[in-house]
């Protein structure tokens, strides 16, 4: 039997699961000014960040910015060159075994053992945890709509990648480490894949969710932490990040709009299909919706800024990624 790489096991033990979505005043995951190096590429660079108790983190950034390699150091696989990292309030280099009967991964490419059937892998890694509900196991297989009874190397990408997903959520821990978890899965099954997140954090469960579907991530996540060059550049609920940027207006006024451009925190003034269109950055929408009002206006939209707008302007620029 081929054993797969140590990335494809998405699961590792048993936990004790809350029944609170209560946040405990612990982080279950803190960093602190991380640094790792590979050669003379810096792939952490003073990294921050803290997950709280029944917690969604949304963890974003492009390939290179430092997100797998952070994953890899809260699992245990890599050692920080400094800093000081904390999972469960333990050292995740020195107290691997403990900490993985408390969590399970899922990674982006899924490579499983390939004359098993989808069953047998998933109850496999069931078994290595000791005792596991099998009608969780069995509503999730449902659910995620996946044949247990076929052989994984007759599996798609997508198939696979929900044999993973099976075998973390069915598990009974308290920490998800979810590395582009949803990889080739379908709108369906990403919304079956939100759906059992959402019932999960009901019951204490953390996530750290790295994903390039923005708009998972969005739907998700309590808290969001954009990581650029090893570092993280922005964090805060998604009302704290939209507050720091910019709102686009379009509004149709009885009198024409003059000098709209002139007021503090107004930006790109342009017309389009006959409104008048621009931004207004977060702390400065008021006064400028009070310097419309007299000028009669017949309509008024505001976008607020969407996550990959939040994510632009700190990749817009195209910066070197570091692995």
């Amino acid at each position: 039997m081929t054993t797969p790489p140590p990335a494809a096991n998405p699961a590792t033990a048993h936990s004790a699961s809350s029944a609170s979505p209560i946040v405990d005043a612990h982080p279950v995951i803190s960093a602190r000014g991380l640094t790792k190096s590979f050669g003379s590429v810096r792939a952490l660079d003073g990294l921050d960040l803290s997950i709280a108790r029944g917690e969604v983190h949304g963890f974003l950034g492009p390939n290179g910015a430092g997100k797998s390699t952070t994953i890899r150091v809260l699992l245990g696989l890599l050692r920080p060159d400094s800093g000081s990292v904390r999972v469960f309030d333990r050292d995740p280099w020195r107290d691997a075994v403990e900490l993985h009967r408390r969590l399970a991964y899922v990674p982006g490419d899924v490579e499983i053992w390939p004359h098993l059937t989808g069953g047998e892998v998933i109850d496999m890694f069931l078994r290595l945890r000791g005792d596991y509900s099998a009608r969780r196991r069995n509503a999730l297989v449902d659910r995620f709509e996946l044949d247990p009874r076929k052989k994984a190397r007759t599996y798609s990408k997508g198939n696979r990648q929900k044999v993973a997903l099976i075998a973390a959520l069915a598990a009974d821990v308290d920490l998800l480490l979810l590395d582009e978890p949803t990889a080739g899965l379908d709108p369906l099954m990403e919304a079956v894949f939100q759906e059992v997140i959402r019932e999960r954090t009901v019951e204490g469960t953390s996530v750290l969710l790295s994903s390039h579907i923005l708009s998972q991530v969005e739907a998700l996540s309590d808290r969001v932490s954009i990581i650029r060059a090893g570092r993280i550049v922005e964090s805060g609920s998604l009302t704290d990040l939209r507050h720091m940027s910019r709102t686009t207006f379009e509004v149709d006024t009885v009198q024409p709009v003059h000098d709209l451009a002139a007021l503090d925190g107004v930006h790109h003034v342009r017309t389009e299909a006959g409104r008048t269109v621009f931004d207004v950055d977060g702390d400065h929408v008021a006064p400028v919706v009070s310097a419309l009002a007299p000028l009669g206006v017949r309509s008024l939209t505001a976008h607020p800024p969407t996550l990959e707008q939040l994510l632009m302007r700190h990749y817009g620029d195209s910066p070197t990624a570091r692995h």
